[in-house]
Parts: structure tokens; C-alpha cells; sequence
């Protein structure tokens, strides 16, 4: 602000934040130095010992494959949905049956998910999907 004289009276508008970094460093370097002892401290539990567990009855993998243009194949055979439906029926009691599905890359999801409410509305509780791995290649 200037007087009417011109000459300027001494006060200023700015905020000095000098002393709020200041302080913020020195806070900043407590948190790093006292950081290290805050790490929760490790307990020392005994677990219990135990035998090797083998499975009771082993699983039955059965291999249903989608192929590109929706047709299915099971344990090798080619199959239509009312044979598949009739295959879930005789298998759904049977608790070590597992369906493992492989279905082509450009199969459609539609189809895959018929084949998925085919086999939960017929009994088949154990379904899997069985992909290549990331760094496998198929030979052609």
C-alpha cells in the first residue's frame, strides 16, 4: 500500500512458508528414522504336526471339448446336447465325476454357457475350464 506521499509504509501481503517446510522436513525425517521400529514384531506360534492326507476317492476328470463352431466332443466321441444331457443325468450321482471343459479360443461364450447350465441343471457339481498357459505355444 503507498501513502499519499508515495512512500510505502512497510507492510507486506506475502506469507512467509519458510518456517512451515521447515518444520515439515524435520517431521518427515522423525517418520523415516523412527519407521523401521514400528514394524509389528513377530510371535512364535507351535503348529501342530500332521501325516500327508491322501484324497479318498480320487476325482474322474472327463474331458468335454467346445469346438469353433459350437459342436461338442466327449472322451473323444462326438456328442449332440440331448446325448450330453442324458450322459450329466447317469454321472450326477456319482461325487468323484468332474467335467473338465475345453473349449476353443473362437468358440462362442453363448455356447460355452448352454453347455455350463446343461451340466448344473442335470447334477454335475464339479466343473472346470482347462486353458493353455501364457508361455505355451500350440504346435500346428
Amino acid at each position: 500500500m503507498q501513502s499519499k506521499s508515495g512512500a510505502d509504509d512497510g507492510l507486506m501481503a506475502d506469507l512467509n512458508v519458510t518456517p512451515l517446510v521447515d518444520v515439515m522436513l524435520v517431521l518427515l525425517v522423525i517418520f523415516i528414522l523412527i519407521s523401521p521400529l514400528m514394524v509389528p514384531q513377530s510371535m512364535k506360534v507351535n503348529l501342530p504336526k500332521t501325516a500327508a492326507v491322501t484324497q479318498k476317492d480320487p476325482v474322474k476328470n472327463v474331458q468335454l471339448v467346445v469346438l469353433s463352431d459350437g459342436s461338442l466332443v466327449y472322451q473323444d466321441s462326438p456328442i449332440t446336447d440331448k446325448e450330453l444331457m442324458e450322459e450329466f443325468k447317469k454321472k450326477s450321482s456319482d461325487k468323484t465325476y468332474q467335467l473338465q471343459i475345453h473349449a476353443d479360443k473362437k468358440a462362442e461364450y453363448g455356447r460355452i454357457a448352454e453347455i455350463m447350465a446343461l451340466a448344473q441343471s442335470n447334477g454335475v457339481t464339479k466343473l472346470s475350464f482347462v486353458t493353455l498357459s501364457g508361455n505355451s505355444t500350440k504346435k500346428k
